[in-house]
């Protein structure tokens, strides 16, 4: 039935009766759609052209066969239009249409994308010395954001401070504004960033302890500065540790991943990793690659990683807060040259810091960690990462090696830090 007009099967008198229609994936006793709540949410990338594909040549002989076969079908379709009285190009011959209307579930794809697309930001960093585009997210309403460290890391000068003009943030419906850098921390990839603007809609965040290995998620973001790029895929595994690099140098960041293979490119970072329901559940921020490929980045390969929301929230909390984060710590130096299995405690001298939860719980010089609350860890990144998703006054238990005796377990109570 026509919006405009009446049909020409009905009269103007005609009283028109809208049937009740029940969509087509609902049934009489299904439940009503859920309702979402409003509570607040590695290097930066350049936008490349891709390469554009090679011309297909074609040798004469096949040309030739082409034309033939296209000779043959051209003349097969006029042969059957004169037998049957008339021609595809008929100024008489009437055409149909169909205009129809795609109903789609409350939680299909399209439908999450277009409620969460409008909170998603891209962000721009421009400075004498180079920039790059990110992604991010509105984390409440007031004006805060939640994005990567490395997508700011940029606009902020070698004071410590942010160079003026340096940080753009443009939302989906066109508005760009410059952003302010409320807080960051290297160590997690963490940053927020405030615009002067309030009313926004703030992403729900959900519960990254609950999501299960399997379970669907969408990744909303601006790879290569293609800003309200959606993909989708699974929760591929949980708890990989992760780190920018293989040392332990300042200025890492070592998370407990939450790995996918939704495809994520450079310029997703920051960007957020939704569940089936639309709730943020991970910060999308690292990928694993075979090689460079567009302007020294690499593309998906089906490895993403993202920051469990819940470390992130935590995080953009205590930025929003003071401007700081505190990182938990058991007061140790650790042998990076140790290859494993676990993590030793260096020999060398204050390798356990006095007063420290390891000095308190009676942790040596060369003790090797095996294990945090069961979890087994294979050298000391993993340890850093397994420790990392708690805070600071959390109790653990150790699993240690103190040779030649047998493993043994002893807990502590976690230290914090803001270094």
């Amino acid at each position: 039935m026509s919006d405009e007009g009446v049909p020409p099967f009905q009269t103007p008198e005609t009283p028109q009766v809208t049937p009740q229609v029940t969509p087509w994936w609902s049934t009489p006793t299904a439940p009503a759609p859920p309702t979402f709540a409003t509570n607040f949410r590695p290097d930066p990338f350049y936008f490349q052209a891709a390469p554009t594909k090679p011309t297909r040549r074609i040798g004469i002989p096949a040309a030739l066969a082409m034309a033939v076969l296209a000779g043959s079908v051209g003349g097969a379709v006029g042969y059957s239009a004169a037998q049957s009285g008339g021609s595809l190009f008929d100024i008489h011959a009437k055409l149909s249409s169909v205009n129809s209307v795609i109903e789609r579930r409350p939680d299909s794809v399209a439908a999450l994308a277009a409620r969460v697309i409008p909170s998603v930001v891209s962000i721009t960093t421009s400075t004498p010395n180079g920039g790059g585009t990110g992604s991010g997210f509105v984390l409440r309403s007031d004006g805060y954001l939640l994005t990567n460290n490395h997508v700011v890391a940029d606009a902020i000068g070698a004071d410590g401070n942010q160079i003026s003009g340096a940080l753009q943030v443009q939302f989906s419906d066109g508005r760009t504004l410059s952003g302010q850098v409320v807080g960051r921390d290297p160590s997690y990839d963490l940053a927020v960033v405030k615009v002067n603007l309030s009313g926004l809609t703030a992403l729900p965040l959900g519960n990254s302890d609950k999501i299960q290995v399997g379970d669907s998620v969408i990744a909303i973001g601006s790879p290569l500065g293609l800003s309200g790029t959606v993909t989708t895929g699974i929760i591929s595994a949980k708890n990989r540790a992760v780190t920018t690099s293989g040392s332990l140098s300042p200025g890492n960041s070592f998370i407990n991943a939450l790995q996918t293979d939704a495809a994520i490119n450079p310029g997703n970072s920051g960007g957020p990793l939704v569940d089936a329901t639309g709730a943020v559940i991970g910060v999308n921020s690292a990928i694993a690659s075979l090689g460079s490929s567009i302007g020294g980045q690499s593309g998906s390969i089906g490895l993403g990683f993202a920051i469990p929301i819940n470390q992130a929230k935590r995080t953009a909390e205590e930025l929003i807060r003071s401007g700081k984060s505190s990182h938990p710590i058991i007061g140790v130096s650790l042998d990076t040259a140790f290859a494993g299995p676990g993590a030793r405690i260096a020999t060398t001298k204050n390798a356990v810091s006095t007063d420290s939860p390891a000095a308190k719980a009676g942790l040596l010089p060369g003790d090797i960690i095996v294990a945090i609350d069961g979890r087994r860890v294979a050298n000391s990144d993993e340890l850093i990462v397994a420790i990392r998703i708690h805070a600071p006054g959390d109790r653990v238990v150790l699993t240690y090696v103190r040779k030649p005796a047998a493993e043994a377990k002893v807990a502590l109570i976690l230290g914090g830090s803001t270094k």
